[in-house]
C-alpha cells in the first residue's frame, strides 16, 4: 500500500494510491504521523491502517501531493555507502555517523528547494527513508525490523561548502527546504535491495541499490535506538551513494526508488 497526503478541495487529506486515483481514508488529521501514534507507542502497522477505513471518495491521481508525514525527528546517517565515503575523501566509518535534520526542513513533492545565500555549493543526496511505526529503545535488529512502518524517499540536501567548513553538520543539513520527502509512504515494501536513482535536470547522477548499504535499515534503527528513543513517525535517512551533485537556480532535482516513486523538486534561489 502507498499512503499519500494530498490536497483536496476541502484541504489536506490522507489517501491510498489506487489504479483509479487516490482513495481517501477517513483520518481527521490527514497526517500519517497521527495514525502511527494514535494508539500509543506499541501500535502495529496493520492495526493502524485498519483504524482509518476508506471514505468512498476517489480523487484524481494528479491531485497535489504534500509531504507524506511530519516527522517528530529526522535522523540522518552519514557515509553509509562505501563509494560515497571515498568520494568525500575518506574510508567508511566503523560505526554509523549520526546527525539530525530539523522537521522545519521538510517539504513535499513539487515544492521548491531554496538555495541560501550563505552557501556557494548545495548538493542533492538521494536516500531511502525509513519511517518508524512503534517506539524503539535499545532495540535489537529484529525488533527494529518489526518496528518499520513504511518507506519513503529523502533528498538530504546539503550545503557542501558549509559542511566542510563548520565543526558540525547542523547548518549544512538544516536549512529550510533541505529535506524533501515523498511522494508517498510505502507500507509492506522490503528495503533490502531497491534500485535508487538521483537525477538533476533529467541527467542521472546517482545510481545504486540499497543492498550496497554498509549498515542495512534494521541495523541502523537498532543502533540509533541505543542513543535516542525512536518514536512513531520518526524518519531515519539511510545514507546516500556516490555521485552527489550540485544544484543551482532553475534546476529540477529528482530521486526515484522502485516501489515508492519519484520525488521531484524545483530549485530556486532563496529570497
Amino acid at each position: 500500500m502507498k499512503l499519500v497526503r494530498f490536497l483536496s478541495p476541502d484541504g489536506p487529506r490522507l489517501g491510498a494510491l489506487a489504479a483509479d486515483g487516490i482513495r481517501e481514508l477517513d483520518c481527521p488529521s490527514a497526517l500519517p504521523g497521527a495514525i502511527l501514534s494514535s494508539s500509543g507507542p506499541t501500535i502495529a502497522p496493520g492495526k493502524a491502517l485498519g483504524q482509518w477505513p476508506p471514505t468512498g471518495r476517489v480523487f484524481p491521481p494528479d491531485s497535489p501531493l504534500l509531504a507524506p508525514l511530519t516527522p517528530g525527528k529526522i535522523v540522518g546517517i552519514g557515509r553509509n555507502y562505501s563509494d560515497h565515503a571515498r568520494e568525500m575523501g575518506g574510508e567508511p566509518p566503523p560505526l554509523p555517523d549520526l546527525f539530525l535534520k530539523p522537521p522545519s526542513s521538510v517539504i513535499g513533492p513539487g515544492e521548491a528547494i531554496e538555495l541560501p545565500a550563505a552557501s556557494a555549493r548545495v548538493e542533492i543526496e538521494a536516500e531511502l527513508g525509513v519511517v518508524v511505526g512503534r517506539r524503539l529503545r535499545d532495540a535489537s535488529p529484529a525488533e527494529a525490523a518489526a518496528g518499520i512502518f513504511g518507506l519513503t524517499i529523502v533528498n538530504d540536501v546539503t550545503a557542501r561548502d558549509l559542511q566542510r567548513g563548520d565543526r558540525t553538520w547542523a547548518r549544512a543539513k538544516g536549512f529550510d527546504t533541505f529535506c524533501p520527502l515523498g511522494p508517498c509512504l510505502a507500507v509492506g515494501l522490503d528495503p533490502a535491495d531497491l534500485p535508487l536513482v538521483g537525477r538533476v535536470n533529467g541527467e542521472v547522477r546517482q545510481r545504486a541499490r540499497t543492498s550496497l548499504m554498509i549498515h542495512p535499515p534494521a541495523e541502523l534503527l537498532a543502533y540509533v535506538s541505543q542513543v535516542m528513543t525512536l518514536e512513531p513517525g520518526d524518519v531515519v535517512a539511510t545514507g546516500t551513494p556516490a555521485g552527489v551533485w550540485p544544484i543551482v537556480h532553475g534546476d529540477v532535482a529528482e530521486i526515484e526508488i522502485d516501489g515508492i516513486g519519484v520525488l521531484r523538486n524545483p530549485v530556486i534561489a532563496r529570497r
